[in-house]
């Protein structure tokens, strides 16, 4: 392994609807040693996963060159209560490419938070009440936690909020 005395890392997910039935999510990772993409396409209303691909344009681990095995069991699966055990299971089946199965639970992350962005709309203007609406939809959902900068460890929307297991 090459000596690396400097790293930076950005990742991204975006999710974009490409019509009333299908949801695009992409999650994007490029760091010092890594420059990947995967992209899943989730079935409305079921959520259910229709395709996932990969892309490792560079990357150290020889497992994630061929990511494509590994997201062939996907398909099918619904982004739902027990996901990321499955996705773990399916996807830690076929490689130890850690990386690609944290960027499929990130478009899945992205899926779910597209779907309460709805409700996060109906926060109240009031800044309190408005910090109390946030930190009550993190308690009923606790996927929230650490999904944006706004529900991460420190922030104040989460204070006294037990990180998920």
């Amino acid at each position: 392994m090459p000596q690396v005395t400097c790293f930076s890392r950005n990742r991204c997910t975006s999710v974009e609807q490409i019509d009333e039935s299908t949801l695009r999510s992409t999650c994007r990772l490029q760091d010092t040693l890594t420059d990947a993409q995967v992209e899943i396409t989730v079935r409305l209303p079921d959520l259910e996963i229709s395709s996932a691909t990969a892309t490792f344009r560079r990357t150290l681990v020889s497992d994630c060159r061929e990511p494509a095995q590994a997201l062939a069991k996907l398909t099918g699966v619904r982004i739902g209560a027990g996901m990321l055990k499955i996705i773990k299971g399916l996807v830690g089946e076929k490689t130890t490419c850690g990386q690609l199965g944290f960027m499929v639970e990130e478009c899945c992350h992205g899926v779910i938070l597209s779907m309460t962005r709805g409700s996060m709309a109906l926060a109240p203007a009031d800044l309190q009440l408005t910090s109390e609406f946030f930190a009550a939809s993190v308690r009923q959902n606790p996927r929230l936690y650490n999904r944006c900068a706004a529900f991460a460890p420190g922030s104040s929307l989460v204070e006294g909020i037990e990180p998920p297991k």
